[in-house]
């Protein structure tokens, strides 16, 4: 059996999905994944759209807003949304939705739900080493928050071991448990979202062809809650279960 030992060293929640989001101290994690994290979307409203939620693939604009939870998250709370001029708007304001569509050029509606995760209610899992890695392969900073993970690890394991993270590898993060379980568990597949930069300014499309090239277009694990409780910076980490982790080629830099 493979255990890695390590620390949390961020905690971040994305209350709107495909808005910024925010980092916290602290967040709980319960049968939701992540409390309060992608409980609001908004929907596209355009003619043959379907009423979906409308996401970065579609606008990257939407990256200019941020998301966030003033005061902290209980089960009453609902985001504030701040706007690319500085404006705050409240989720219940009613002028909201008609900023949002002028801002983002796109007809659209308002939507709450808890849990909005495209993979059921899962916790995405990212570490700094894979993270200082790919910088290091790609001659360029990476900002985590491509990524847009729930929490961020300070883990004594090589790079890129979480690419081999099977079912049954089981994390315990202060007083809550993940594992590697159910559906849409395991190494996550990326999409093309991470090739744009956080603030929605420009893209990197060299990521996630590198992504594609050297990583099986893998970044991060999904995993679901197995012991309900609140993680907190710099709670201890340990990752047991793991599949070996095997050394592959050195990667050089993309061409």
């Amino acid at each position: 059996m493979t255990t890695y030992q390590g620390s949390v060293r961020q905690v971040l929640r994305w209350p709107v999905k495909s808005l910024r989001g925010e980092e916290v101290e602290q967040a709980r994690l319960d049968g939701r994944g992540m409390a309060g994290d992608r409980a609001y979307a908004l929907i596209d409203e355009r003619e043959n759209h379907g009423g979906k939620r409308l996401t970065v693939r579609q606008r990257a604009e939407m990256l200019h807003w941020r998301s966030g939870y003033d005061g902290g998250y209980d089960d009453a709370s609902t985001p504030t949304l701040t706007a690319p001029d500085g404006t705050a708007w409240k989720w219940d304001d009613p002028g909201l939705a008609a900023a949002l569509a002028e801002s983002l050029g796109v007809p659209l509606r308002l939507h709450a739900a808890d849990g909005q995760q495209d993979r059921g209610p899962t916790v995405l899992v990212t570490t700094e080493a894979s993270r200082a890695a790919l910088e290091e392969e790609l001659g360029g900073p990476v900002d985590l928050r491509r990524f847009r993970p729930n929490l961020h690890l300070d883990l004594d394991a090589p790079a890129f071991a979480e690419e081999g993270w099977a079912a049954g590898t089981v994390l315990s993060a202060g007083e809550v448990e993940l594992a590697v379980t159910g559906e849409e568990a395991g190494p996550c597949i990326r999409c093309a979202v991470p090739s744009w930069d956080p603030d929605g300014r420009e893209r990197w499309p060299a990521l996630q062809k590198w992504l594609i090239q050297e990583h099986e277009n893998k970044f991060g694990v999904i995993m679901r809650v197995t012991r309900p409780g609140t993680v907190r910076r710099d709670d201890p980490v340990a990752a047991a279960g793991a599949a070996p982790y095997e050394e592959g080629p050195v990667s050089r830099g993309p061409v």
